[in-house]
Formats: C-alpha cells, structure tokens, sequence
C-alpha cells in the first residue's frame, strides 16, 4: 500500500538558505532511492512559510529504508541546527472513495 508523508518544517530566523542548501542533497538522492515515487521540498505561501517534505512512497518498508538512509541521515544532523522547533510529519495511507477509471 502507498504511504503519503507531509512533514512540515519551521527554521529560524535567517537560516532559510542554509536549510534549502543542507535539503538538496537530500532530495536528490531521495529521488534516487527504488522505493521513492516523490520527493519535493515546499514552501508555504503564507503564514509561518514552514518548508515542507512532499513524500510518496510504494510502501511502509520504503519508508523505512529511506528513514535508515546515510543521506537521510546526515540532513537530519543538519537541519538539527537550522530548524526552529521539532518537525511535524504526518504519515497516511490511501482511502479509496471511488474506483480508479
């Protein structure tokens, strides 16, 4: 089953740069990874202007091979420095509401 994570991340001040630098190399490779549908960072457009992670992946052991990740990893230790408070992720499954056409 496809699993959708949305984590929702707020840097401190000033560190927006240093937070999308620190991300790309994660995102690229993230990209790369076989169980990896979709991998993009975001921007709010308003309000807080967290970043956020738009994820998909095939299943639950994706995931979990993506969180075990050197590059996962290593922009955890990061962006450890960079963000404001811990990230908000929200993990979720698909529900069907109408047949695929």
């Amino acid at each position: 089953m496809p699993v959708k994570v949305v984590a929702l991340v707020t840097v401190k001040p000033g560190a927006d740069e240093a937070f999308v630098a620190a991300a790309g190399p994660c995102v690229a490779a993230s990209r790369a990874e076989p169980g990896v549908l979709h991998y993009d960072l975001w921007r709010e457009a308003e309000g807080e202007r967290r970043f956020v992670f738009n994820e998909l992946y095939v299943d639950d052991a994706a995931v979990q091979a993506h969180m075990a990740s050197d590059h996962f990893k290593a922009f955890g230790v990061a962006a450890r420095d960079l963000a404001a408070a811990r990230p908000t992720i929200i993990v979720t499954h698909p529900v069907d509401v109408a047949p695929q056409v």
